[in-house]
Order: structure tokens, then sequence, then C-alpha cells
């Protein structure tokens, strides 16, 4: 019979070789960061005398040395499945050619990867596999970055011997799996990478492999969802044609577009992508390498995004008419209403609200137009707790210890967090950990569906005193431990009771005695990506400031758009402007509307939930009459008088340098050197209220701010996930 599903293929040969080390680069070097380090051993690789360490693969040792060796599923961060056999070399001794992939190197083995017996071994798999792949280079839209491409060029015959005349090339019905990914699985080589992936990297078992030999196909056995948040890397490991961007599909070839790095902002990990654009138009979203922050991978709502920024954006300055309607008008209006109720407010009855996507010089420049109207009320829309030195300690709002921490860590504390959704990349990286390294995970809050087992405490804040106390076993396990760490969720501190829980976070810490000194163990996820850099240049964490006593009248909302602040907790006949990209609910309460940048259209800087600060850089200009938010403020100090001293990014910055200078020390973490100070004023209050994350279902993920919102992508994958949800309830029942 045949298999009727499984999610990889792996030969005997391949086992042995990840067994020993030789599984991707990233898992190897976590599985030996304590051992000792081994000897190289001697190997030779056409002719030339190479040391190498013991355990690598034929494939890796080759790498070291600059040679590239074919590869379709091979790949250095899933497991070695050794089914392509793409990779063959010739092996001294060897009668037939080795799988270099799966191969482990032995000591005085002799490699060739360029006679004409390894050539020739190519050749022909690569004949067969061209002979039931579809001739649709013209119409793939893998086509310019297509492995079966390029290597058919450089690797394969120039003629194929093989004709199917009666029966035709085989061929596969395509599958359904989402609303974000295509696919055309005629196309698939059965490399499983997508199946490795699933497995190893998102977490879920949703693909598999059915049949055998030319029966063989991939896909979900029955129709069903890809329900990850990752699921659009899929894409990027798939070596052909058979997934690709549902959003990309017939739209641009690679050679005729730009490229341009810059930062993500959809959440607060801060990862590197590459915007590809043609003539003003943002085609593509994709991951760039960085292993510091989110290896190569990145979250669907960061890759898909991209029809959000089309749609719904502000275009023009707006101001109400006397009918309460807004109406488009000039700048030169819109700035003069502006300055005019700027000039004939109070100070302290002006107040400015920042919102989730905010850069750096646009926080610094509206704080300052602030304070030259003697207003010190400038806050976020996320709170934080001003108890236990609140914000002024850097170490209670970033996630100190850095996202790589996680991979040296042996225990594990979730306190009203779910990182699967809140921070994707870094869930991915936790997972690698549980999967490679002996790590105890324990949970305090919502049970959630993580990608990983955990012990589970409850949803009340009162386990805390458990672990506190020591009560638990996991609690003796986790003060015992050499390399603890605790990733608190930013909604646990965004409330009445957030002091009293980091208070207790802060005397947890001090009691892990066996912990390495130089770990801060507390680390705090955040939720928003401007949060911690609002923070760091001087914002007060929540809108109190401005509720208190409804005495505002001025208020300077800055993207702020999860309407935590409105017109009713301010002063009577209040005036609002709103400042942004797109029309949401901020722009709908204002008075005056100013049309500012996306992330996409100005270079920028943002800090991630590390502290870590990262340069933007515009792929596309401002659609309309945008211009970009720190000029914006500068114009309306100037009409209103109180003109800001810098005039080009250059002198912005050195003032950006006068507040906080390691914001200028761009992809590197300053150091919180504070944590003892924290727990000493730590102040262990009662905690009576249940510890929840924000986001604990897929469909929360997609719709958290304005440029989400707006995407129809977005929409559309909140509707898969619901549909998703309902069907598993109606199988269960």
């Amino acid at each position: 019979m045949h298999r009727l599903f499984c999610n990889t293929a792996e030969s005997s040969l391949a086992i042995a070789a990840r067994l020993c080390g030789a599984c991707s680069p990233q898992a190897r070097c976590v599985q030996t960061a304590t051992a000792t380090k081994p000897e190289k051993i001697e190997v030779f690789i056409n002719d030339q005398k190479v040391m190498v360490d013991p355990g690598m693969t034929i494939l890796q040792a080759c790498s070291t040395v600059g040679i590239d060796i074919p590869r379709f599923c091979y790949h250095d961060r899933l497991s070695i499945a050794g089914n392509c056999r793409m990779c063959l070399v010739e092996v001294e001794k060897s009668f037939k050619p080795v799988a270099s992939c799966a191969m482990p190197v032995m000591k005085g083995m002799k490699i060739k990867t360029h006679s004409d017996f390894a050539k020739k071994a190519r050749e022909g798999v690569m004949e067969f596999l061209l002979v039931n792949h579809p001739l649709d280079c013209p119409i793939c839209d893998q086509g310019g970055e297509c492995d079966l491409q390029d290597q058919s060029l450089m690797y394969g015959s120039d003629r194929g011997r093989l004709q199917i005349l009666l029966d035709g090339k085989r061929s596969v019905e395509d599958k359904n799996i989402g609303p974000v990914v295509k696919t055309v699985m005629t196309r698939c080589i059965q490399c499983t990478r997508c199946i490795r992936f699933a497995n190893e990297i998102a977490g879920v078992a949703d693909l598999g492999s059915t049949g055998r030999g030319v029966d063989m196909q991939i896909g979900t056995y029955v129709e069903k969802l890809l329900a990850s948040e990752l699921s659009g890397n899929v894409i990027d490991v798939c070596p052909v044609g058979a997934l690709t961007n549902k959003q990309y599909s017939f739209v641009a070839r690679p050679w005729e577009t730009r490229k341009t790095e810059s930062v993500d902002v959809m959440d607060a990990t801060g990862s590197n992508i590459v915007i590809t654009h043609r003539t003003g138009e943002i085609f593509r979203i994709l991951p760039r390498l960085n292993e510091g922050i989110n290896e190569e991978w990145i979250g669907d709502k960061t890759r898909f995004i991209v029809d959000g920024l089309k749609r719904q954006r502000i275009m023009m300055p707006m101001l109400k008419d006397n009918k309460g309607v807004l109406q488009p008008c000039s700048w030169e209006v819109a700035l003069f209403a502006v300055a005019s109720k700027l000039k004939e407010t109070d100070g302290n009855q002006i107040g400015a609200v920042a919102g989730s996507l905010c850069d750096i010089e646009g926080l610094v420049a509206l704080k300052d137009l602030l304070n030259r109207f003697d207003s010190e009320n400038v806050c976020t829309e996320e709170s934080f707790s001003k108890t236990n030195g609140g914000s002024d300690l850097r170490s209670n709002y970033t996630l100190s210890d850095g996202f790589i921490s996680v991979e040296d860590a042996d225990a594990l504390l979730l306190i009203g967090t779910n990182p699967r959704y809140e921070a994707p990349v870094f869930n991915a990286r936790i997972r690698k950990t549980f999967l490679h390294k002996d790590i105890e995970i324990a949970v305090i809050g919502s049970k959630v569906d993580l990608t990983y087992d955990y012990e589970y405490f409850g949803e009340s804040a009162k386990a805390l005193d458990d672990i506190l106390n020591g009560s638990s076993e996991f609690a003796k396990r986790f003060r015992s431990s050499k390399h603890p760490m605790i990733v608190v969720g930013a909604a646990v501190l965004d409330g009445k009771n957030g002091g009293a829980v980091l208070a207790k976070l802060h005397q947890i810490v001090a009691k892990l005695r066996n912990a390495d000194k130089n770990l801060k163990i507390l680390n705090v996820l955040q939720r928003r990506a401007s949060q911690v850099g609002a923070l760091d240049v001087g914002y007060k964490g929540g809108v109190d400031c401005l509720r208190d006593g409804k005495k505002i009248k001025f208020l300077y909302n800055f993207g702020a758009d999860e309407g935590i602040i409105k017109r009713k907790d301010l002063s009577d006949n209040a005036f609002i402007v709103y400042q942004g990209h797109h029309g949401d609910v901020g722009a709908a309460e204002a008075d005056v509307v100013l049309p500012g940048c996306a992330y996409t259209e100005k270079e920028a800087i943002y800090v991630n939930t590390e502290g870590r600060p990262q340069k933007a850089y515009p792929a596309v200009p401002p659609p309309g009459d945008a211009r970009i938010d720190w000029k914006i403020f500068r114009a309306v100090s100037e009409v209103a008088g109180k003109k800001l001293p810098y005039d080009d990014l250059k002198s912005l910055r050195l003032r950006i340098e006068e507040v906080a200078p390691h914001l200028l020390r761009y992809n590197s973490i300053q150091r919180s050197s504070f944590g003892t100070q924290a727990s000493a004023l730590s102040e262990v209050g009662n905690v009576d209220v249940p510890v929840k994350p924000s986001q604990q279902e897929l469909a929360d993920y997609y719709l958290t701010n304005s440029v989400s919102r707006a995407s129809p992508t977005m929409a559309e994958c909140v509707k898969a996930a619901k549909k998703h949800k309902e069907s598993l309830i109606a199988d269960a029942s």
C-alpha cells in the first residue's frame, strides 16, 4: 500500500548525519555551545587539503572553501532529507556518486565535486527532474529567481532524451492552502522543503506527502488552511514555482524592479526586510538576513501588508468646515489653523499622543514642539507602570538580553504573552531552542496555542507567588538554572496592576542565585514598534496625563489609531490635530488632518523591543501632498513663531544624540546597567487580575494597526482564520 501521509522522507544516512550534528548550522551551534570544541579533521576537496569540523557534511565542508554544490532539498536551517540527489559528488573508493548533503566527512576523505563522473550524475538527475516539469517559465512568477532554471542552465544537458508521447507530462491538482500562498503543484519537484519548514520552523504539521514515486504529491491531504503566521516563508524556501505569492501573481519580473533594504514596523521585533518596487509602487516585501533578529524569516503580516500601504491613504491636508465635515485644503491653510490654536492655548492644556508606527525623528520633533509651548504632556497609547523606576530604568521596558539569548536559555518563563502572534520570528527561535536543546518552558496567563510544549500555571497572576516562594517543582528548577529567562508581555504591564507585576518579577530575579551575573533575565516583549523609542526619548507610557481633569484643549495625535484617547476624554470643544498616513480612528475625530509618510516612504530610525535602533530607508515617494513627519512638526513650529533648531536630517540627528546618544548606535543593543537598582526599588503588591496576552488567536494577529486594517489581504486572512477555527470546533464536536 502507498504511504498515506508522511511529514518527511529521511534516509537512514540523513538521520545519522543529523544525529551527529550535521543538521542546520544554528542547531549544531546550540548543541555544542558548552562542549569542548573538537579537533578538526583533514579532508581533500578537489585535491586541496582542507581542515573541517567533524560531523560536517561534505556539502558544508565544500562551502567553507567557497565551492558551491547544487542542491534543491538541502536548506541551512532545515533538517536533511537527501531526496533530490542534485548534490551528488565523487568520493574516492565509492562505486556510486554520494549525496553530499547527507554524508558526513571522514578523516582522509578525498572528494571531487567537478569531475566528469559527478557532472554526469547531476546531469542525469536534472534530466529526470525536467521530464515531467511543465514548460511554464514564461508565465511562472518564479521566473528569474528559480533554482531549477539556474541549475538546469549550469548543470543540465542541452537536450532531453526522454519523450512522453502517449501519456503526456505528469500533472497534479493545485491545492488551496489559504489566501496568501498560490500553489501550482505540477511544478513541484518533491524537495519537501515546505514540509520540513512547516514542521520544524512554523510548528504546524499541516503539510505532508502522499503517494510514492510518480504518484507522490505534496499537500494537506484534506483541503484546509495552512494555519501559520509564518506561512509565507514557504514561498522563499520553495526552489521552483510551485509555491508563490498570490499578491504578486503576474505583476512583475525581478529584473524589472528595484530593491531597498529597510525595517519592518508591524510588530516590535524590527525584522529586516527588502522592499521591491518599481515606478513608485511597492510590489513585494521579502526577508533580509539578520542572525540577531529574524534570521531569514518574516511574519505574514510583514510580508503581505503591501496592499494596505496603497489604500485609505491620506493624500492631502484636511480641515473641518462649519458643518463639521473634513474638507481638503492647502498646506498653508492647515498649518495656520494648527499654529493659531497652539498659540492661544496654555501649555498645561496642550497634549500629544504617539501611535504604534512612529519613528524616532518624528517623536523627538513633536516633543520639542510641545516643549516650546511649555507642555510636557507627551505620551504613548500603550500604558506603562510608573512605579519601581518606571520608564526611567530601560531594563523595565526592553527585551534586555536580546532575541538570540533564548538559544542559550535552559529555563523560560512566559508571562501574559503569546509570542507566536506578538513576535512570530522570536517564537520561531524559541521553538528552535525547544527542538535542539533541553529547555523547560512554563506559561502564566491565558492558555495559548504555542508551537512547543510548556508547563501551564494558570491565568491568575497569583501564580507568580508560587514562582517567588519556590513552592512548585518548576520554580525550584527555575531557581537552580544557570541561564533562566523571563519574558513578560507588554499587555501585563498595561494596566493598574502592571507595577505590582513588575515588582514581583524583580523580586523573582533577585532570588536567582545560580544565574549568570551578566544576564538581565527579565525581558519585556513589546507589541508596538514605537514604544521603546518613545520611552527612550522621554514620552510617558499611557494617556492618563491627558485624561486627568479633562484639561486638554489642544491634542496633537501622531498616528494614534487604536481609540485609546477620544474626544470625550478631553476638554469641551477641544481642538484635535491628526498627523498620519491612513484614514482610521484617529483621523475620524480630528479637526485638522495632516498627511504624513508611511515607514516605506522615509528615512527614519526605529527601535525594536530589544532596544536596538535600526535605520529604515525610503523605497517609494509619499503619495499626493504627504510630507515627512518631522518636517511637518518643523513647519508648524515656524508658522507658530517657535522655530525648531534643525532644518535637515543631519541636524535633527545631532539633536537626537543630545536626547539619547544610544539611538545613533545603529544595530547594537545598549546593555541595561541598573537591574539591581530596579530590584531594590521594587515593592511587592497584590495582583488580583488575570494575566492575558493581547493576541490569543490567529485572527487577532492580522489587524493590529491602521495599515493592516486597510489591507484586503489581511481581511481575507482573518476570514480564513475564523473559518478554520469554526471547522476545528465542528470536527471536535
